[in-house]
């Protein structure tokens, strides 16, 4: 009772995790996770495109987060806030530090951190990559709207968003791994990606 009524994307992401625990990641079938969950095979794609979605959904929607973050510093910079290449690697990284302290503490995807029992390690590898990727193109799309500040070399461009989204993902990873020990999202993330803000914009 008073309890918010889950979502039938929530009801989807609770019934694939236990079913992932109980037979593992490659034993589970989409369908399987839509009999657990009491929806049809068109609702879960309704919200999923695949069945590896569900192991990303916190990711997906930190990205969501992150292209907005980006777009609305991109609207209101001025011109000579914008105008060098140090100034926009300040804005990815603060957007990036804003995303992760949206985060909820209590939101640690259950993929990574049981990926043994779920056997979710190959699978996260493979559809990793996509997430990576997109970022990667966020980042590069923000850095060079409208054009790339002059003298910037294109390949540094891509060489930072590389480099800030793998540290990124370094800092994700070390705070889903901590345990009962986890700090702050954010405080992971902005620690991970200081060296290569810093680095990159001197």
């Amino acid at each position: 009772m008073g309890r918010p009524k889950l979502s039938s994307k929530q009801i989807l992401e609770d019934a694939a995790a236990e079913l992932f625990l109980e037979q593992t990641y490659t034993g589970t079938t989409i369908d399987q996770v839509a009999r657990r969950a009491g929806v049809s095979r068109n609702t879960f794609f309704n919200y999923f495109g695949s069945k590896s979605d569900l192991l990303w959904v916190d990711v997906d929607t930190a990205l969501d987060a992150l292209d907005t973050a980006l777009a609305s510093a991109a609207s209101t910079a001025t011109a000579a806030s914008a105008a060098t290449f140090a100034a926009r690697i300040d804005t990815v990284c603060a957007a990036l530090a804003a995303v992760a302290h949206q985060h909820p503490h209590s939101r640690v995807p259950l993929g990574f951190t049981q990926r043994e029992i779920m056997g979710t390690s190959a699978e996260l590898q493979a559809s990793g990559l996509i997430r990576m990727s997109r970022a990667m193109s966020l980042i590069e799309r923000s850095i060079g709207t409208p054009t790339v500040p002059s003298g910037t070399d294109p390949l540094v461009v891509r060489s930072f968003a590389a480099a800030v989204v793998a540290a990124a993902a370094a800092g994700a990873m070390h705070w889903a791994s901590a345990g009962v020990a986890r700090g702050e999202l954010s405080d992971d993330i902005e620690r991970a990606i200081r060296p290569v803000c810093s680095g990159f914009g001197a």
